[in-house]
């Protein structure tokens, strides 16, 4: 069976985490999985990213390409895809549930969706690590009744309609997820109960109130693409292209 699904996940050193979401793919129990291309893009890591991506050959179809920030990495995937869906996930998130990519898929299929996310939670955060989490799943929820809001840690798109919106701006030096999703169709966007998780490590390198700071910013500037392009200080903030 032929698998309609590419996988793409934007990654630099991220040796230690990658593993955990491979493992959690290969726990999927949507039927193509073992057919289903897995692209990962990195950014020129320094650690064993890439020996940790193919170590996973033999149980899922895994190559690793050139990337960059995660719109360049994403996008170096896109144009590498034929099927009909492509999801973009992040390095350090694993899915826990093994039906949420079927399920999902199913939704897309059923409702004829350009875009499907899914929750966010914290693997190893405190009280407030969860906060904000929820906060961002609330906005989320806001968003698929006005304007729709998602984050690269889970985006299943439909390819053509991906394109069709040019693809992640790879001038953004910003929320370059949030400026794509929040073109799509709010008919055409869904929300698939469940959840990913992640790590609280974007909170500990920028600081719990700088993110809720560029949360809000983000919001109140979703009319002004321009906003997106100009340099906020995120990644030198940061080494890591899957933050």
């Amino acid at each position: 069976m032929q698998a309609d699904l590419t996988i793409i996940i934007p990654a630099k050193n991220e040796a230690n985490l990658l593993p955990n979401l491979l493992r959690s793919l290969c726990k999927q129990d949507y039927e193509e999985m073992s057919a289903t291309r897995v692209i990962v893009a990195d950014a020129g890591s320094t650690d064993d990213t890439v020996m940790a991506a193919l170590s996973f050959r033999d149980r899922l179809p895994v190559e690793v390409i050139s990337g960059g920030l995660p719109s360049v990495g994403r996008n170096a995937g896109a144009r590498l895809t034929a099927t009909r869906f492509v999801l973009f996930l992040d390095a350090d998130v694993e899915l826990p549930d093994p039906t949420l990519l079927r399920r999902a898929l199913c939704r897309m299929r059923r409702r004829n969706l350009h875009l499907a996310t899914t929750n966010i939670a914290c693997s190893d955060g405190a009280f407030f690590d969860d906060v904000l989490y929820a906060g961002n799943n609330f906005m989320q929820r806001v968003g698929s009744f006005t304007k729709p809001f998602a984050t690269g840690m889970f985006m299943l798109f439909e390819r053509d309609a991906f394109w069709a919106l040019g693809g992640f701006n790879e001038q953004a030096l910003f929320a370059e997820d949030y400026l794509l999703s929040k073109g799509v169709p709010r008919l055409r966007f869904g929300i698939v109960r469940g959840r990913v998780l992640t790590t609280n490590r974007r909170f500990r390198k920028l600081g719990h109130w700088t993110i809720v700071r560029m949360f809000v910013k983000t919001m109140m500037h979703s009319w002004d693409d321009g906003y997106f392009l100009r340099d906020h200080d995120y990644w030198t903030e940061s080494e890591d292209t899957g933050i």
